[in-house]
């Protein structure tokens, strides 16, 4: 889908016309390379359906749609509608061509979120504002007529119009009267066109030519009535509808529609779902990313098949864990549902009461004890170092964890979880710890027995449980300096923009002394570019790559992703920006985009999580309410190199990890953030 090709206009006064239907395009059609010998146009009128009148045409289009991937309709946008949508970005080539303001007509949409499907209608203007377009292919110039698909068509930005920050560009491929190929740029290779003639002297394309292409030079053509018309181009010749209503329908992409296996036995799930993975698993020849598949397949495969011989659900969630353990990739997931859920309690559900943080130099201290729990009760005090666990020195003790939150792209993030997890455990199991408390010099051991507790797991884990219900938040911190959380990016779209710019013109028209964005508690969802807010040139992002099944290999799909600068812009003498591991995927794009402008400090106590790909065409639905999420697009950046994944973004200004700051009371980062911006 493109990000920005999806925008409102208002309904334009309707004639209301009389019209029928039209007959097929004869199949004795001049090719379009071949050049009439007159000067002026002729048409031959055997050429032209004889029912058809040149004030006569269609007036209402409506239609219907389904999808099965829910993050557009039902997370991202919660304004839907419909617009007519000018063509001529495709007729053209031109995936960065704008859409006209004035070209667009609103259609209203409804959404039947229970049944994945939704119905449309969409009255046409008496007269559209597109671009003309001569698509005859002939020598001679005319008027030409102008082409429109049908696209879903959400508010974005909080104004119903393509323009300004809320760009529509290129061509409708997402819920489109059209269908397109991905594998080959977006090529239009079926569905319904709507064009318009201002008479009846225009040719228009009667099929895709040899090359399978529309609007090239090898297209057949035939007369074209005045008025609307309705294209059929899943017949061959293309067949002219002149109803005056047609129903249409919008179309998923198939490669963004999720992949449903869940009524196949778990094995033959398991090998559709495998087969699609091994080849379109987004970093395949990535060096440390692309797993053993051989090796994997052998491992995996028969432990499925056991599961279903058994008819085991627990044993297939176990196999598949192995399977996705596999990957060093965060963005790879299992949803094990019930059965997940169960054997999760079961093997970390319980703990010792106690969260530990590992420190720049190496020490291991306590930096949460849960009252009456089993640490409390030991005698264990928040600042204690923990130098031995289960008789093994901790370094090694850490080591040997293997946390359960993952797969992980970074090793900082798989430490850090190593740490979390040391102290998980199933119900009953025991620990051995040796800890010397705060004002103590001699070490003490203690032992440990488990108990069925979550606060000490969420305590120390770097996903915050008091993130707001809002997805940007914002207030002036005591000295005066703007402070904006900006806490997601999956939610409603229109919504965080809103709130982020809000808060901006608020510090602005203030003369904040700065301010100060916090992105580490975003877990990504959409990027918005916000960026373009704070810097009024395009700020290059990756390029996003897909694997073709005609070449064999990853091939780049669109341009190359860019922040634009939006209309209003904002400057501050100081700006901040707080990372952290738990701001990923497309928080990681957004947290890029505003490490890209001028004079911008990034400060935190490590990078942002370095997991970044493109997932919605790896949702795969598995038996026993199961499914795994693994990404299939790719971002590279002009030397062929990944972009962000495995490596975040890096602050400029690192706050040390110390006994001090993870010990302390207050935020060490956000200090350190607003001494920055207060400081001469």
């Amino acid at each position: 889908m493109k990000a920005k090709s999806l925008i409102i206009i208002c309904v334009l006064l309707v004639l209301m016309l009389v019209s029928i239907a039209c007959a097929l395009f004869p199949e004795s059609l001049t090719p379009a390379n071949q050049s009439l010998p007159s000067t002026s146009k002729q048409i031959d009128p055997t050429l032209v359906p004889a029912s058809c009148d040149a004030d006569q045409g269609t007036v209402l289009i409506v239609g219907d749609f389904e999808y099965s991937n829910d993050f557009v309709l039902e997370t991202y946008y919660l304004e839907h509608a419909v617009a007519l949508l000018d063509l001529t970005g495709f007729v053209k080539r031109d995936m960065e061509w704008e859409l006209p303001v004035i070209s667009q007509v609103l259609g209203y949409m409804e959404v039947d979120r229970k049944n994945n499907r939704g119905t449309f209608r969409l009255q046409l203007p008496a007269r559209p504002a597109g671009i003309m377009n001569d698509v005859d292919n002939d020598s001679q110039s005319e008027s030409g007529v102008q082409i429109f698909a049908v696209g879903y068509s959400p508010n974005l930005y909080g104004d119903p119009f393509s323009a300004g920050d809320d760009r529509s560009i290129g061509w409708p491929s997402y819920l489109a009267s059209v269908i397109t190929d991905r594998e080959n740029k977006d090529e239009i290779t079926g569905g319904k066109l709507i064009v318009w003639a201002a008479d009846d002297q225009q040719e228009f394309p009667a099929s895709f030519g040899k090359d399978g292409l529309l609007f090239t030079s090898d297209d057949p053509v035939a007369p074209l009535p005045a008025g609307y018309s309705v294209v059929d181009l899943d017949q061959t010749p293309f067949n002219i509808i002149r109803d005056e209503q047609v129903s249409l329908k919008l179309y998923e992409p198939a490669d963004v529609a999720v992949k449903d296996f869940s009524n196949l036995s778990y094995s033959l799930a398991f090998e559709r779902m495998f087969s699609i993975v091994r080849k379109e698993y987004a970093f395949n020849g990535i060096r440390e990313k692309q797993p053993d598949w051989d090796a994997l397949y052998s491992q995996v495969a028969p432990k499925v098949l056991e599961a279903e011989k058994r008819n085991d659900r627990r044993l297939l969630f176990l196999a598949l864990r192995e399977f996705t353990d596999a990957f060093k990739d965060g963005h790879v997931g299992l949803n094990g549902g019930d059965v997940g859920r169960r054997v999760f309690f079961e093997e970390a559900g319980n703990g010792y009461g106690m969260s530990l943080r590992e420190l720049d130099n190496g020490q291991v201290v306590v930096v949460y004890i849960q009252p009456q729990g089993p640490a409390d009760l030991a005698g264990i005090r928040v600042g204690a170092e923990v130098t031995s666990f289960n008789g093994q020195p901790i370094q090694e003790a850490i080591a040997s964890v293997k946390p359960l939150f993952g797969p992980y792209s970074t090793d900082w993030a798989y430490r850090y979880d190593q740490v979390l997890f040391l102290t998980r455990a199933p119900n009953g199991a025991q620990a051995e710890v040796t800890f010397t408390n705060p004002g103590q010099t001699k070490p003490t051991t203690v032992t440990l027995k488990s108990v069925q507790e979550l606060d000490s797991l969420f305590a120390a884990d770097i996903f915050s449980d008091d993130t707001p219900l809002l997805p940007v938040t914002f207030e002036y911190l005591p000295s005066g300096v703007g402070y904006i959380r900006l806490n997601s990016n999956y939610d409603d779209l229109n919504l965080v923009i809103r709130l982020f710019e809000r808060a901006l013109k608020t510090f602005s028209e203030d003369e904040a002394p700065g301010i100060i964005i916090d992105v580490r508690q975003n877990s990504g969802g959409a990027n918005l570019g916000l960026a373009g807010f704070l810097y009024d040139k395009d700020i290059i992002m990756g390029q996003l790559e897909y694997y073709s099944e005609k070449t064999g290999k990853f091939e780049p799909e669109g341009p190359r992703e860019k922040i634009r600068p939006n209309s209003n812009q904002y400057r501050f003498k100081k700006s901040v920006l707080l990372v952290g591991p738990a701001c990923f995927s497309a928080c990681e794009l957004e947290a890029y985009g505003f490490s890209q402008v001028p004079g911008m400090i990034i400060m935190g106590m490590y990078p942002t999580g370095g997991v970044e790909a493109e997932v919605a065409r790896g949702k795969f639905e598995l038996p026993a309410g199961m499914s795994i999420t693994v990404p299939t697009g790719r971002y590279t950046l002009p030397d062929g190199s990944i972009f962000i994944e495995g490596v975040g973004v890096q602050p400029t200004q690192r706050i040390p990890i110390t006994y001090e700051n993870v010990l302390s009371d207050q935020d060490a980062v956000l200090l350190a953030a607003e001494q920055a911006i207060l400081k001469p």
